[in-house]
């Protein structure tokens, strides 16, 4: 096993500090808010944008960890600790990678292209799986630091291993290259992914093949014609094992759709292959293709392929979290189950709701590869790490190693119709419930089980566009400025508490609510983090100082009384100067008085003292906004002088980030940005989109010229029509001014119109000539349908959509 001298010897001007002994190391950490190994943890301080693992130190210490790569000296050497002190950590961290990698002679395939890189991935390791141990990327880890944590999971056990490589920029391929070292490359497909940070698409395409400098055989679709041309080109043709629809290639394929199944054709030299699948779109056959092909050239039996084909399904690569019956919160991670997975999705339960206990639903581990006895022993100590108060296990292989979890309160089921016959279930209440599963144990009918029954709307928000969101704005900013996140309003429907406490994770500064009664909320959520209300009136006030919340006063008679209630209580406040707003605040006229009071109430600390920008998102009200923040100056230096303390400044929303870079001052406050949307488009091409409204067809019906469909006979039909009843209406926050063909909503790939007035609970749509059934999914809005189209369907703003959509709306909150 690797030690850090060992390291130190491979990275130049590296140093170690301390007098520690060097222990082998076991585990790699990059974040101290995950869980950490035990024994030979090593922590490596990564820098990034906008944190640095540095600044995080002295936590891995106290959560265990005594072996630390870093880039600076820390304040403070531990005697029990040893350091290893380079220019970079993650360089560092890939020389370790590769040094890991060298020592295992092993067959390594390597996938990259624009798409499909985590799906052939997880399919063909599934189709080597029963007859090889196989060590893969743990989703979609390819990045680089993705990449070397994954290599580093590779043990003697293993028998080949799987790994993707995904780039966004040049210079990036050849360090994959070298720490995977890979024998085999597969190129899945050339498209439109990070064009952005390349010239052209050609760059983008030899900067890719740099993963197959050393491969013996590369695995691609020859029907790619720029593909194909710089494959031939820049390989020997000994190493090309092409497929193709066309003749003269290794593999020729045809494809043959019956139904809701493919039949897969293959003829490789004087052999010929039939594969069925149930797959018929063009993407997912690429994909299969990819992975037929390379269990083949590895000499996986067709048989097997066969029989394997046949239980691949839709892979969902994300964890969902969901809301519960008996205020349960699901975490749904019910499609495979493996080490690296579980490791992830305990990562992500101790990072959800600190009030509520814990409880882990787990099947047996079918692919780690590992003795059963070791293997359990390893999953017990993950477990107990995580602080799991109650477990559910089901199989027969780990039931039978239930001794390793005493130390857990837990019941074991050989199998999943027992857990949902034994009645365990419905004894879970006010708890955080990760649902972990191999797909042979079919979990999701667990879900369905302890799912809130509402009806089939759904709004899914994505996490990681969430947090991309955040990190784009935070790289607009100075090291020193701090950042304040609005989530008044369900953090603008998306949910207030689970979207706080993803921002408590990434450790924002500030959260900003409207009312009392949702800082309320937060705090019973676990949320720690300062927030301020920006409404309070004299009802609130004893509360606010129960629940530690800060109040944005905005008026004299407002500070008054707060100050007379609380006697000599301490409490922080927040100043709201009127510059230019005319909404609420204090005005220019009110400053010696708004002193005096400061003066007589030192009780009152002042946390902050900000304004407004009436028109930060034009740029026509540009001069507008500059008088705004030089008023704004003057107010705050003339409270300033008057105190012994300086409270935090703050006046840009999301788009005067943009717009005012200069004017930071303390802090910004981010809102509507962070959730995907900018009025001004100024940084719309960064933003992605957080939230996807869903719903499906509830009825089918065919309708004759002259007919109507709906309310007052509104829906008139002029042709025979296809009518489909979708389960939303405009209690759900589907306006009614969507009615009569206003609004576009995504079918199975197609717009289509409203038709008739939108309902309370259902809404008409035109489907004729679109293939479709009774329960097949519906878009409102989403990647395929833009929010923005929606609001501008009706003369409105996204705001007013995003914040409409009702609570009876089921939230699906998902980390890909």
């Amino acid at each position: 096993m690797l030690t850090l001298e060992d390291l130190r010897k491979q990275v130049p001007n590296a140093q170690l500090l301390g007098e520690s002994g060097l222990v082998p190391i076991a585990y790699l950490l990059t974040d101290t808010r995950k869980l950490l190994g035990g024994e030979g943890a090593l922590f490596i301080a990564l820098a990034g944008p906008r944190h640095n693992g540095h600044d995080y130190i002295e936590t891995a210490y106290e959560k265990g960890v005594r072996q630390f790569i870093i880039a600076r000296t820390p304040k403070k050497i531990h005697a029990d600790a040893i350091y290893l002190l380079v220019d970079s950590p993650i360089a560092a961290l890939q020389t370790l990678a590769k040094m890991h990698r060298a020592q295992f002679d092993l067959p390594v395939i390597a996938i990259t292209g624009s798409n499909g890189k985590t799906i052939v991935k997880e399919w063909l390791s599934k189709l080597l799986s029963t007859e090889k141990v196989v060590a893969k990327n743990p989703k979609s880890y390819n990045s680089q630091i993705g990449v070397p944590l994954s290599i580093w999971e590779i043990k003697p056990k293993h028998e080949i291993g799987i790994f993707e490589a995904g780039i966004s920029q040049v210079d990036e391929m050849s360090k994959l290259a070298d720490i995977i070292q890979p024998t085999i490359g597969i190129f899945t497909n050339l498209g439109s992914a990070h064009d952005e940070g390349f010239q052209s698409r050609l760059q983008k395409l030899e900067e890719k093949l740099k993963l197959f400098i050393h491969c013996k055989s590369i695995i691609a679709c020859a029907d790619q014609p720029l593909v194909y041309e710089e494959l031939t080109q820049k390989f020997d043709q000994s190493q090309l094992v092409l497929w193709s629809s066309k003749k003269g290639h290794a593999y020729q394929i045809d494809y043959e759709k019956t139904g809701k199944r493919t039949i897969i054709h293959v003829q490789a030299a004087d052999e010929y292959f039939q594969f069925a699948c149930s797959f018929t779109d063009h993407a997912s056959l690429e994909n299969i293709t990819h992975a037929i092909v390379t269990a083949l050239h590895v000499g996986i039996s067709a048989s097997h392929i066969s029989q394997e084909l046949l239980q691949l399904a839709p892979l969902s690569m994300r964890l969902s979290l969901k809301s519960g019956q008996k205020n349960n919160l699901l975490i749904d991670d019910t499609y495979n189950n493996d080490l690296a997975g579980l490791q992830i999705a305990l990562n992500f339960l101790n990072q959800q709701s600190a009030h509520k206990s814990k409880t882990l639903i787990l099947s047996d581990l079918l692919e780690a590869g590992m003795n059963p006895s070791e293997l359990y022993q390893q999953v017990a100590e993950m477990i107990k790490a995580s602080g799991v108060s109650k477990l559910f296990l089901v199989g027969q292989q780990i039931t039978s190693y239930q001794h390793y979890f005493d130390e857990i309160p837990t019941q074991t089921f050989e199998h999943t119709e027992g857990i949902l016959a034994s009645g365990s279930l419905d004894t879970l209440q006010n708890e955080i419930i990760l649902v972990k599963g191999a797909r042979v144990f079919t979990f999701e009918k667990i879900i369905a089980y302890l799912q809130e029954k509402v009806h089939g709307t759904s709004l899914e928000i994505n996490l990681n566009h969430l947090v991309h969101n955040l990190n784009f704005y935070k790289s607009k900013l100075k090291p020193s400025t701090k950042t304040m996140v609005m989530v008044k309003a369900h953090a603008y429907g998306s949910g207030s508490e689970q979207v706080a406490n993803l921002l408590q994770n990434q450790r924002v500064d500030y959260l900003a609510v409207a009312y009392a009664d949702e800082g309320i909320a937060l705090r019973k959520a676990g949320i720690h983090l300062p927030i301020m209300v920006l409404n309070v009136d004299e009802a609130t006030f004893d509360l606010l100082v129960k629940w530690e919340l800060e109040p944005v006063i905005y008026s004299l008679k407002i500070f008054k009384s707060l100050a007379a209630h609380l006697k000599d209580s301490p409490l922080g406040i927040h100043l709201d100067l009127d510059t230019g707003m005319h909404r609420l605040g204090f005005e220019p006229a009110h400053i010696e008085e708004l002193i005096t009071l400061i003066h007589a109430h030192q009780h009152l600390n002042i946390k902050s003292i900000y304004t407004h920008l009436a028109g930060a998102d034009e740029a026509n009200l540009n001069d507008y906004s500059k008088e705004q923040l030089d008023l704004f100056e003057w107010m705050s230096r003339r409270i300033l002088v008057e105190l012994p303390y300086r409270p935090l400044l703050h006046a840009l929303n999301s788009a005067g980030i943009l717009r005012f870079p200069d004017k930071q001052y303390d802090m910004v406050r981010l809102g509507i940005g962070l959730y995907g949307l900018e009025v001004n488009g100024m940084a719309q091409q960064e933003l992605l989109s957080i939230s996807t409204l869903k719903t499906t067809i509830s009825q089918i019906k065919y309708l004759k010229k002259g007919q109507s469909v709906g309310y007052s006979r509104k829906g008139m039909l002029h042709r025979d029509s296809v009518i489909a009843t979708i389960a939303i209406g405009y209690a759900d926050g589907f306006d009614r001014g969507f009615s009569n063909g206003k609004a576009l909503v995504s079918l199975n790939g197609h717009l289509v119109p409203t038709v008739g007035n939108v309902c309370m609970d259902m809404t008409m749509i035109d489907i004729t000539g679109i293939s479709a059934k009774e329960g097949d999914e519906v878009i409102i809005f989403g990647p395929q349908n833009s929010l923005k189209a929606l609001a501008d369907a009706i003369d409105t703003i996204p705001y007013e959509i995003l914040t409409g959509i009702s609570e009876r709306v089921k939230r699906i909150y998902f980390e890909e």
